[in-house]
């Protein structure tokens, strides 16, 4: 590789949420952190010469989107996904967090019903209820160790409970999965019968493991596209969380509309300068980049799984097919989601997601981010295998 990933780089005293705010989250201070879904990787080199050289003109005014930035992501997404979305169709927002927020004030109203899948990621079922929505849960269905959309569950409390939203995570985070092309159509087919809007938050849709594909669910007919808000981020892919945007594609003109309404209300306006810079300069030259950072993170996914088959048999991998977070299931071991969590914050001094902040579902279950040096990695599941009973 011409990225050595295996550097180790301390990103202490950066005001670095990963690593710099154990105590003020009521953690000690020495825990090794795994949980929130950033990179211990710098960013591409282009990206890093774009910033450096919009740096050295040393004025930073009001910017916005050209045409030559919208072409540099149609090519990406034409390219890595064989899907080209329209010119006109494009939002800037600083995150898919916000965008799911706007998006929920745009298409629903207070008391109205927003459908999720637990377990999922945990800022879901926080903005519905933030927004005074009604949270309706389809659980996934877990089945030797995959886990699956329960499709009849989804159309009766669609029907039971009027929903007007449905937010889809595709790749799903946290349990890995890349829906296929028949369980995106099967999901929209019946949210086109019964009127729903989805939401789809495709932020991760750059990992994917070998043998995996992931489909933009608005590519599969201009039906669907027609009723879908797909979020999408250079954030998670080239490790840009901190430059705060996101490209959000609408192609109905009218729901575009009610989102850009929403968006003027929040008093949002021009993009990050910095964000808008490296944001293109990723997507224009942080190919080759990506595909070393996929294979380092393949590399780290199987010396995990070699280690947990080896040191902590008892551990449940859930075979991931996209993203760098791995679902761990330590529910053989007969902790309550409190020892749980005290074990391996107290005793193995790591910091992981909780199962449990995803949804029910999530119980006795944690989430570990792999996208870090395997030698940080490597220590971490050392500390879990010390802590954990043989």
């Amino acid at each position: 590789m011409s990225v050595n990933f295996d550097a180790i780089i301390d990103r202490h005293h950066t005001a670095c949420l990963k690593y710099d705010f154990a105590a003020e989250r009521g953690y000690p201070e020495d825990v090794l952190p795994f949980w929130v879904a950033d990179m211990d990787f710098r960013a591409p080199q282009p990206v890093l010469d774009a910033l450096a050289a919009r740096i050295q003109h040393g004025i930073f005014g009001y910017t916005d989107v050209k045409p030559d930035y919208v072409a540099t992501l149609q090519k990406w997404m034409q390219a890595q996904h064989g899907w080209r979305p329209a010119a006109d169709s494009l939002l800037v927002t600083p995150g898919v967090v916000l965008a799911i927020a706007l998006a929920i004030r745009a298409f629903t109203e207070p008391g109205e019903a927003v459908l999720i899948q637990q377990p999922v990621y945990y800022p879901f079922s926080l903005v519905i209820k933030d927004n005074g929505r009604e949270l309706v849960n389809s659980p996934l269905r877990e089945e030797n160790g995959r886990y699956h959309i329960d499709f009849a569950d989804i159309e009766d409390k669609i029907v039971r409970h009027h929903v007007r939203l449905f937010l889809l995570c595709s790749p799903h985070n946290p349990v890995g999965r890349v829906w296929t092309r028949d369980e995106l159509t099967r999901l929209a087919d019946i949210c086109l019968r019964h009127d729903v809007l989805i939401l789809a938050d495709e932020i991760h849709h750059d990992f994917v493991r070998p043998g995996y594909t992931h489909t933009v669910l608005a590519s599969l007919s201009p039906e669907f596209a027609d009723r879908t808000i797909t979020c999408t981020a250079p954030s998670k892919t080239f490790n840009l969380a901190g430059l705060q945007l996101s490209n959000i594609f609408i192609a109905n003109a009218t729901l575009r509309r009610r989102f850009r309404h929403e968006l003027n209300a929040i008093g949002y306006d021009q993009p990050n300068a910095m964000g808008l810079t490296a944001c293109q300069a990723a997507y224009a030259n942080g190919g080759p980049w990506l595909q070393e950072l996929r294979a380092y993170l393949e590399s780290n996914y199987q010396k995990t799984h070699a280690f947990l088959t080896r040191e902590l048999p008892r551990v449940r991998l859930t075979e991931p097919e996209g993203t760098y977070l791995l679902w761990l299931d330590f529910s053989a071991y007969g902790l309550s989601d409190e020892e749980l969590d005290k074990l391996i914050v107290q005793k193995a001094r790591l910091w992981l997601d909780s199962g449990h902040i995803f949804g029910p579902a999530g119980s006795q279950h944690q989430r570990l981010n792999i996208a870090c040096p395997w030698a940080t990695l490597e220590q971490g599941l050392q500390r879990l295998t010390a802590a954990l009973p043989r």
